[in-house]
């Protein structure tokens, strides 16, 4: 006797767009200020910790973004720190798992990310669906600090995600 078991197809990771258009139009990054790069660099390293030494970094495709990892990565490996990879990302693409993939590879004690909120809420979708990301594990620039960011990943998926704010100040996702 044989018994056949359906196992139920798992839900895509992908946004739909029927989602999407509830959030609306969801910011461009803007440029980084100086006291924002710094204050990622304190919460990486506050007084104290001998933790953090690798970080992965991640960014969307567009200018801002990428002029702000390249100054975290310079940042960064200027006061002794190791940068594992850097991955890219689009604002759409079919599934994110190649730029998922990147960014989880080599085991970082952290991520860091600059980034566009709608590229980076899919992207972190298919992290957490598809990889060990840990979003309490994980820095971004201000341009990811847009209150409809959690609502829109869906519940728990930037748990713990936090970040610096263009003044130097900090946030973080704590219960959406």
């Amino acid at each position: 006797m044989s018994y056949l078991f359906r196992r139920e197809a798992p839900r895509s990771p992908l946004i739909s767009a029927a989602e999407l258009a509830a959030y609306g139009d969801l910011p461009r990054p803007t440029p980084h200020s100086e006291a924002e790069l710094a204050s990622l660099i304190t919460l990486l390293t506050p007084p104290g910790s001998s933790g953090i030494e690798t970080v992965t970094v991640g960014h969307s495709r567009d200018d801002a973004s990428r002029a702000a990892a390249a100054a975290f990565a310079a940042a960064w490996k200027a006061r002794g720190g190791t940068v594992l990879a850097t991955a890219t990302w689009p604002e759409s693409a079919a599934s994110w798992l190649r730029p998922a993939t990147r960014l989880t590879t080599g085991l970082p004690d952290a991520w860091v990310m600059a980034a566009a909120p709608l590229g980076f809420a899919q992207l972190a979708r298919r992290l957490r669906h598809s990889t060990d990301w840990d979003p309490a594990r994980t820095y971004a620039f201000a341009s990811l600090r847009d209150a409809r960011l959690p609502a829109l990943t869906g519940p728990n998926i930037i748990e713990g995600l936090r970040g610096a704010t263009a003044d130097g100040g900090t946030w973080e996702v704590h219960h959406g």
